[in-house]
Parts: C-alpha cells; structure tokens; sequence
C-alpha cells in the first residue's frame, strides 16, 4: 500500500513538471519600441543574466554577479539546447524570462553539484548585444550637405565629433564631452577597422550612424573599462574637417572687377577686409566685426604662409573664397581658444586697396581743353573741385559738401603731397583723376574719415588759376623793373610818392603784366606793406634817396619791386 501511495506521489510530480514543460516557455515581458535586428542562429550574443530553479526559485548563477556580461554563439551547441532555443528572435535590450525542462537543460544528470537532476530552470535574460561574422560596417547617413565638393578617402586627415555607445545605448565615450574633435589619419592604423571603412566617403558637415561589429573593434579584449569584449559600437559622427597632407591652398574667385589693369605682387602693402571660418561654416574671426581691414605686407610673412600665397594676384576690389589646410595655416597647434589644432581654414576676403612703397602718384587725364597755355605749378593760386573716395568707391570728401570753394596755394603745404602733385601741370577747365598712395596721403595712421595706409582716388576739376610768386615775396616783375626805378614811379614827377602814387603804380604793373603780386592776399594790405617797407623815415612819402638806401642795405626788399 505505501508502495502506491509513493509511485502515485511520484508520477504526481513527474507530471507536474515534465507535462507542464513540455518545451521551453518564454516570456518576452519588456519589449524594445524598435528592433532592427533578431537573434538567429549563428548569431554572437552577449547578454546578462539571472538563473533560478522554478522549483524554489533559488538563485544558481548570475552574471551580474560576475561583474560580466556571458558571450556565446546561437545554435552551436555552445548553450544547453533550452537557451539556443529560447534566445531566437530576441532583440537588444529585450528582457525574457526563458523557461527550460530539464531534457532541454541538464537533464537527469545536473551540472557540477550545482545543477541538481531533473531540473527545470529560469533565467531572466537582458540582451546587450547581437553579431555574426558575415557582419559588415553599418553606415547610415543622415545628413548630407546639399554641396559636397570633397569626400573623405584614404590618407586623408579628418576632424570629427562623435557620440561612442554600445548596441544597447549604453554611452562609452563622447568628443563632445571634451568639447575637442577626434582627429586621426584615414586608412594608416590610427583607428579601429570599422572607423577607417565607415569614415570614407564623407563630406564636411555630414552625419552618418556607424555600426561597427566587435571584430572590427576592439573583438575579445574591448578597450579599458568602458567597451567591453566582443562589443559592437555605435558611433554617431559629424564630419567637421578633411585634408590631405599633399593639399596645396584652393580659392575660388567670387567678383573680379572690371578694368583689373594691376595686381599684387611680393612686397605690395594690402587692406582687405575678410570672414574666416572652418569648412563646417563655423566662424572664428572677421574683420568687419572690428570694423577695420587687416593690413599687411605680401610675401614678407607677416601672415601665414597660404594667406601669404594667397593675396598674391589680386585686383583692388576683387573677392575670394580661399581655403587653407593646416599645414599652411596654423598647423597641429592652432591657436589657443581661437583655432583648433590641424583646422582647415576658410577666407572669403574682399580687396580694398593696395600700393607698393616704391609707387609714386598716377594721374590721369579725363579732359583736356583744346586751348591750354597756362599751366598750375608752384605758388600759384588755385580754385579746384574735388571728390575723394577710397578705392572700393567709399565717398570720404566732396568740395561739393562744402559752401566756400576749395582754393589752395601750390607749393605751401596746404594739402597732402599727392593731391598737391595731381594739382600741378593743370589748365582751367582740366579734369584728372589721380590714386594717391598712403606715403603721399596721410600714412599709416590715416587721418578723420581716412582709414591708416590708405589708397586714395581724387577726381579733380580746376576751375580758376591765379599766378603766384615765390615765397618771401609780395610782388615781383615779369620782366626787367624800370631803369631808373625811383622816376617810374613818381608818376607826377614832383620827387617824392605818396602811398597814393605809389599804389597807382603798383597797381599799373600788375594791369598791364609787367608785374605780379601776391594770390590769395588783398591787394591794398601787401601794397602798403611795400610802401611802409620804403617809407623808411615814416613821413608818408618815399623820397629817391630812400629808395636807393632800400636797394643797398635790403636786397629782399628791393627785389621786391
């Protein structure tokens, strides 16, 4: 009778266990939203993992409690037939409970002291990762710039952001956390396998998914703490920069003036105004922001060495689009909070002027009147019309501007050196137009609206001419003075000259060209400092005795008439 009861007890049990468990049961109790990939056989896992019997739920091995994640491959017979089974068409980050009778597990025999026999088990699985060895790079691209005039290609070297994260999410590193690009040679060992093939092919300012599998990683070692072994990686890259090391500068000419009839050459002095930036469009500096131009010598290496190629070529107002690798640039150092090391750098820059300090004043004639026989030249008097600009047009000075005309006297270093120079030579009526460089305007420092080493461009228009004479003189003779002098001027002939006479006089020589005074001063004022030159016993007459001591002891003065 006990006999029956006991083999009744028993096949209670056995029917418990081996008809509920028939085959492996499986719980998909946490499910990922997206699941690109499912487990197959051959597939590499790894995944974490607790193991408990269902009978009593004790716990028999655990991952976790390793401090590392199990790898195997599905289908192989490298798992008990339960867990091949089971693992099928699981995704990453998929969490399973997976439960295995023991003809699929360890059977009636047990594993180890561990496993006793007849045991049904459960494990909780979290998949972290999925490969095979057929696996190529994964690249996606998810943004591409509209103009890609350069991908990336092998020898190349390139600056790029990342974000680094294993299959399951999990970040392991990040450029942007340095706020610094990874920057590395492609194809030359510098990165993993899968970086050197995924990299390729990319345009500045792309972004592209990569999904390396662990053999083309850092396979059975990983890499430190934070990339485990046999782990796929992530990587969402931005192409900031590319480069080849045989790179020579690039420009591209964006205006060209018309009329170009010069351009710059070694040892020319130069002002341009320019935007710099990186290739992805970053900009670092600009000289508009500073509302100023930056001046500079070509060829003499004030600048680096591609800006210095660069600005050879140029036309006044002419713009460009120049692109400079590191190596012509600021090479693997770059500059401390301004450029970053083996950055690729980009100018559009915009010509205003430049001049050479050899260069003297160009004039040109724009008209000419048929009848020109008395030329501007020094001490004469002038009255002239004038616009000034810079030599990208900017309008500085117009006489227009002004209610009083523009008069000047040539020779007295009344205006800069070169418009003095463009003034010379000049009939009523003559238009020029005449670029006076800096060394003969207002220098480097410039003046008022002139910016410091400024070109300046003058079209000019004379419009009224008064012959001068040489400084220190008021009057002077156009020909041989009366001989004898003192009977000249006594015009009623009773021996002495009144200031009234005397005024006469002066007045005759002038009327009827023999002689000349002073432009620009009143007539009566020089007149009666000439007759107080001669007067010289201050009676209001001038007496021939006083005239003759006047020529004997003061040259200058007798010159004078």
């Amino acid at each position: 009778m006990d006999l029956l009861i006991y083999s009744a007890s028993f096949c209670l049990h056995v029917l418990t266990v081996y008809c509920n468990f028939v085959d492996v049961v499986v719980d998909r109790y946490d499910i990922p939203r997206v699941c690109p990939r499912e487990v197959e056989t051959d597939d590499f896992i790894r995944y974490h993992f607790n193991g408990t019997f269902f009978e009593d739920g004790k716990k028999f091995d655990s991952s976790y409690d390793r401090g590392k994640a199990f790898i195997s491959q599905v289908g192989f017979g490298r798992l008990i037939a339960g867990m091949d089974r089971g693992l099928q068409g699981m995704c990453v980050n998929e969490k399973r409970r997976i439960t295995i009778p023991p003809y699929l597990a360890y059977g009636s025999i047990g594993a180890g002291g561990v496993i006793p026999p007849d045991a049904v088990l459960v494990y909780d699985i979290l998949l972290l990762d999925i490969w095979n060895e057929e696996d190529k790079v994964d690249i996606r691209s998810f943004g591409k710039p509209a103009a890609c005039k350069r991908t990336t290609k092998t020898s190349d070297f390139i600056r790029y952001h990342y974000n680094g994260t294993l299959l399951s999410g999990a970040a392991f590193d990040s450029s942007y956390t340095r706020n610094s690009t990874y920057d590395a040679y492609l194809g030359q060992g510098d990165l993993i396998k899968g970086m050197d093939e995924g990299l390729l092919g990319m345009c500045v300012g792309e972004r592209r998914i990569i999904i390396v599998p662990p053999f083309l990683a850092y396979g059975e070692t990983g890499h430190g703490t934070s990339v485990p072994p046999q782990a796929t990686l992530v990587f969402e890259v931005l192409l900031v920069d590319v480069f080849n090391p045989k790179d020579d500068l690039m420009f591209v000419v964006k205006e060209v003036p018309e009329g170009c009839t010069r351009r710059t050459v070694s040892g020319d002095y130069i002002r341009y105004h320019y935007n710099g930036s990186f290739q992805d469009g970053t900009a670092f500096d600009s000289s508009y922001k500073r509302n100023s131009t930056y001046n500079t010598y070509i060829g003499k290496r004030y600048v680096i060495p591609g800006m210095d190629k660069a600005l050879l070529g140029l036309c006044i107002g002419e713009k460009r689009r120049i692109t400079i690798p590191p190596h012509m640039a600021y090479g693997e150092e770059g500059v401390v909070d301004l450029i970053p090391g083996s950055a690729v750098l980009v100018f559009d820059i915009h010509v205003i002027d430049f001049h050479n300090p050899e260069d003297t004043v160009d004039i040109k004639v724009t008209h000419k009147p048929q009848e020109c026989t008395v030329t501007s030249e020094a001490d004469d008097l002038i009255q002239y019309r004038y616009n000034c600009s810079l030599m990208d047009g900017t309008l500085l000075y117009s006489s227009d501007q002004f209610d009083s005309p523009s008069i000047t006297t040539l020779g007295a270093n009344m205006v800069i050196p070169g418009l003095e120079e463009g003034l010379r030579g000049m009939c009523v009526g003559e238009r020029r137009e005449v670029v006076a460089p800096p060394h003969w305007g207002h220098g480097e420092n410039g003046a008022g609206d002139v910016p410091g080493s400024a070109v300046l461009f003058f079209e000019l228009e004379l419009q009224k001419l008064q012959k001068g004479i040489p400084e220190g003189f008021m009057f002077v003779w156009l020909g041989e003075s009366p001989d004898p002098l003192f009977s000249a001027m006594d015009l009623n002939g009773d021996k002495e000259v009144p200031l009234e006479e005397f005024s006469a006089f002066i007045m005759l020589q002038v009327k009827e060209d023999k002689g000349r005074l002073r432009p620009g001063f009143d007539a009566d004022t020089i007149i009666q400092d000439m007759f107080n030159n001669q007067d010289l016993n201050k009676d209001g007459k001038i007496i021939e005795d006083e005239l003759k001591l006047q020529g004997e002891s003061q040259q200058v003065r007798r010159d004078e008439l």
